[in-house]
């Protein structure tokens, strides 16, 4: 039962830390020498993401990292050293918005059907 809303907010979470470090990249798009940094869900959300085998025929979830860590995109960088490509932001910051929109409306969903089965 709580599952669903522990993996909801790690994903709310982590989509909010997303728009931190891209934010942070579209800010320094003139900043000579800046390297543009990117977070994978895979390290932020964790084992949360994977399925668990309960038959050896299953297919596997796969190994997980639990690291919040930022990496830093390798990308062709221009003259001044910086790889900031502005495109290339916008589209993930559109991307990230969309899955924390996705996360926002399924966690408003359990929380409806909550009270629905609660009988408020």
């Amino acid at each position: 039962m709580t599952d669903g809303f522990t993996i909801l907010d790690r994903l709310i979470k982590a989509t909010n830390f997303r728009h931190q470090v891209i934010s942070s990249n579209i800010a320094n798009v003139d900043t000579p020498g800046y390297k543009a940094k990117d977070v994978k869900f895979d390290q932020i959300l964790g084992s949360e993401m994977n399925l668990t085998v309960t038959n050896q025929r299953h297919l596997g979830g796969g190994e997980s990292g639990t690291s919040s860590e930022i990496t830093t995109e390798d990308a062709q960088s221009w003259v001044d050293k910086n790889t900031v490509e502005l495109d290339m932001e916008v589209s993930k910051m559109t991307e990230n918005a969309m899955l924390y929109q996705a996360g926002v409306s399924l966690l408003a969903t359990k929380i409806s059907m909550f009270k629905k089965a609660l009988g408020g």
